[in-house]
């Protein structure tokens, strides 16, 4: 018994220290400090913009980050480094071709209005927007002899490139234009070209087809010059009433025409102030209410 219990092998209990881990608590704390620097960020930004724009900048800026916000008369973002006209706006609508000014706002123009919505018709509407209709056909049926889609047009597409018709509240508007190979007038006169006179007598034949009165408008480019007594408002002046003249020679009534005006460079189609493109006359047929 002695001799086996000393070759025994001795038991050995090992006792393992389990560690709290109190030195980590994870990283939501990281997450929590990240999103408080990017609010004071986005506070401080806030901030240096109400202090370094305009009440017009900040106005676009608030629309931009308002997309249920009605489409504004004004801009998109002011001037400046948020600059950017609407293309809704009064100086953009002429020069897309939707024939607006100040004085005769386009349909679309008139149409949204300034909160986009309209009040309840007056009395007499039904008859005036009856009349109107008629009117627009009327002009419809003028424009599409003028650009030869009725099939009745004999003019020669080299003459048709020169003509641009739109349809405003005033009328329908029937531009005739220069271009670099052709021009309208002798370059600084007011003397017509035989294509000016070719026009001329397309644009006659197609205004006895309606009994509306006539406006004339002249129309120059920018002269690159600036001089003290600008000569462009005579020649603009003159250039309308030479069109008058060769209309009433060529069998327009006299009394059909309202008013016969020239804007000089005031009014151009282009940005570019001094292109050729912005020599140009206006044949207003008026609705009957002008």
């Amino acid at each position: 018994m002695g001799a086996s219990g000393e070759n025994a092998a001795p038991v050995i209990i090992k006792r393992k220290k389990v560690s709290s881990g109190d030195g980590h608590h994870g990283g939501a704390w990281k997450v929590a400090y990240a999103d408080f620097v990017t609010a004071m960020m986005a506070f401080f930004l806030l901030m240096w913009l109400l202090n370094a724009t305009t009440e017009k900048q900040r106005k676009g800026i608030a629309d931009y980050f308002t997309p249920t916000v009605p489409i504004t008369r004004i801009s998109g973002g002011g001037d400046g480094n948020f600059g950017g006209d609407s293309v809704f706006s009064e100086m953009t609508l002429p020069q897309n071709g939707n024939g607006a000014t100040n004085q005769r706002p386009a349909d679309a123009d008139r149409s949204r209005g300034e909160t986009g919505v309209t009040d309840a018709g007056a009395p007499g509407d039904g008859a005036k927007a009856s009349q109107q209709a008629a009117e627009d056909a009327a002009f419809d049926k003028v424009k599409d002899l003028l650009k030869g889609r009725s099939g009745e047009s004999a003019v020669s597409p080299a003459t048709l490139r020169h003509i641009l018709t739109r349809v405003t509240d005033e009328g329908l508007v029937i531009e005739l234009f220069d271009l670099d190979d052709a021009r309208l007038f002798h370059p600084g006169t007011a003397t017509p070209t035989a294509l000016l006179g070719q026009l001329a007598s397309l644009v006659t034949d197609v205004a006895q087809l309606v009994e509306n009165g006539i406006a004339i408008e002249g129309h120059t480019r920018a002269r690159p010059v600036v001089v003290q007594d600008n000569p462009v408002w005579n020649l603009s002046m003159a250039r309308a009433d030479a069109m008058r003249t060769l209309m009433q020679d060529i069998g327009l009534d006299g009394d059909r025409v309202a008013r016969v005006t020239g804007h000089a460079d005031r009014e151009p189609t282009l940005s570019d102030t001094m292109a050729i493109r912005n020599n140009r006359l206006e044949v207003i047929l008026l609705r009957s209410d002008k």
